[in-house]
């Protein structure tokens, strides 16, 4: 941080939309990027005063190899995870192999960016990257329980 200060530095975090709206089944992954979340918000305050700029990127759905590689078997789960889980986790899993296929944002949406949070002028704050980001942004402002219905239709159909 000295070093940081003196060049008047940047700090650019890598989170991600799962920061601001965490899925069924993800609730580890989200709780590491709301982490994420409240480091860049605390830092920007504590940092200003040295004119040190905080930006967080927030990617979804991105053509990485996190979408594409092999799952755990729900059949592998305890039967009673099968039982209470199965279905949904099935229907999650179809989704999410459907959603990165045409609709993944290429890596180098995340490295320009970086790019600009790094040597922008006056660069934003957070940066949503890729469509379904903004969505899922969007739908965090709805109140709880109509949000956990959207998702519910969106997620299981049901």
């Amino acid at each position: 941080m000295p070093a940081l200060r003196r060049a008047t530095g940047r700090v650019v975090i890598v989170g991600s939309v799962a920061g601001r709206s965490a899925f069924p089944f993800l609730g580890a992954y989200a709780m590491s990027k709301f982490a994420l979340e409240a480091m860049a918000d605390s830092l920007r305050v504590e940092l200003a005063p040295w004119g040190m700029h905080v930006a967080l990127i927030e990617p979804a759905t991105i053509a990485t190899p996190m979408w594409t590689k092999p799952q755990r078997p729900v059949e592998d789960l305890p039967p009673e995870a099968i039982e209470r889980y199965g279905q949904r986790l099935q229907q999650f899993a179809r989704l999410a192999a459907e959603r990165s296929g045409g609709h993944a944002v290429p890596t180098e949406a995340v490295a320009k960016a970086i790019e600009h949070a790094l040597t922008a002028a006056k660069p934003r704050t957070r940066y949503l990257i890729g469509p379904d980001a903004w969505r899922r942004a969007a739908v965090q402002w709805l109140p709880d329980r109509v949000r956990d219905r959207v998702l519910t239709r969106f997620l299981f159909g049901s």
